[in-house]
């Protein structure tokens, strides 16, 4: 199939296109950065560039769009929907102009807000940041686009949060405070915490590409959930630590963040605590897999697998010193 990742620079699209062409498939990638892993498939080009998007869809059959603005605390916040949403309606305009009938959008289980214990893809969408509420915006986009016409597919993809080799958000940074000792536990732990490893999204992501006409939404998460606690447990044990370690009250977490966003308005310079990332990380962030066990899918790891590979990829083999000049984030 002719596929073109929309966004396929960056952590997810370089796994997926590599499981693709390895699949055999025709790939092509349009990002906003070249691609280091394929730079002779990669064109530049911004989602918010109409023109760029028609070009890159010419001979396509498939999009996917991975293209998203989606870091914690972006400024200003009308970014998130200049390239989520305008996004979105460019890449409808271009799929139209070129022909293109199937469009998979990853979208977010942010758009159920947080603390939504069990959200189905059913749920009423509650978003409580802008980034969430531009992917909410942004399915209606795709939605409107697939119901115009019968002969259209779409289907959306609402992952939790994906960690794997490569990767850099915010489970990277989690695993990279554990190995250097200055990681604080906050909160109690208890909180369920739906995740994704890499490799069995992309399994998932590849088994898409031939869904019938119509409109097809999907959490993705790997089960059983893992408990904050069971995350830590199982990095610190992955690394060869005890599995207790140090670690305060919520309310002791979240004024630590309260206090560094104050730091980081009146200085202009981000940093590693914020109040939203330590919501984040103490809210239930567990949502409903049952659409996806209909389809009986089969994941290739568990998430302690998932873990554990992650940490021998990026600490056990490359060694801590190779990232030294990553930023690292309690959260």
């Amino acid at each position: 199939m002719k596929i073109c990742v929309v966004g396929g620079s960056g952590f997810i699209g370089t796994h997926l296109a590599r499981q693709l062409l390895a699949s055999g498939h025709d790939i092509s990638i349009l990002d906003k950065v070249q691609s280091e892993a394929f730079p002779s498939l990669c064109t530049l080009g911004d989602v918010r560039d109409l023109g760029a998007l028609q070009a890159a869809f010419r001979d396509r059959e498939l999009i996917v769009n991975l293209a998203a603005e989606h870091r914690d605390n972006v400024r200003p916040e009308s970014l998130y929907f200049d390239v989520n949403v305008a996004g979105a309606r460019n890449i409808c305009e271009a799929a139209k102009f070129n022909s293109v009938e199937r469009i998979i959008f990853t979208s977010s289980v942010a758009i159920y807000g947080l603390n939504s214990p069990g959200a189905t893809e059913d749920t009423a969408a509650e978003p409580f940041n802008a980034y969430g509420e531009s992917k909410w915006q942004a399915e209606g986009v795709f939605r409107s686009w697939a119901t115009e016409d019968s002969c259209r597919s779409l289907t959306i993809v609402r992952p939790v949060v994906v960690f794997g080799e490569d990767n850099r958000g915010n489970v990277y940074n989690l695993l990279r405070q554990i190995r250097s000792g200055r990681f604080i536990m906050v909160g109690a732990g208890k909180n369920k915490k739906s995740m994704a490893y890499i490799a069995n999204l992309v399994d998932f992501l590849e088994s898409l590409l031939t869904e019938p006409r119509g409109v097809m939404v999907f959490n993705y998460l790997d089960q059983p959930d893992l408990t904050t606690g069971d995350l830590i447990v199982t990095a610190r044990k992955a690394l060869g630590f005890r599995e207790k370690g140090f670690s305060v009250p919520y309310w002791v977490g979240l004024a630590a963040g309260i206090f560094f966003d104050i730091v980081s308005r009146v200085t202009g310079k981000e940093q590693s605590i914020s109040a939203v990332r330590v919501r984040k990380f103490c809210a239930e962030t567990s949502v409903s897999a049952a659409r996806l066990e209909e389809r009986k899918f089969e994941r290739r790891y568990s998430l302690r697998e998932g873990i554990k590979r992650t940490i021998q990829h990026e600490f056990l083999t490359k060694g801590e010193a190779a990232r030294a000049s990553d930023d690292g984030s309690i959260h």
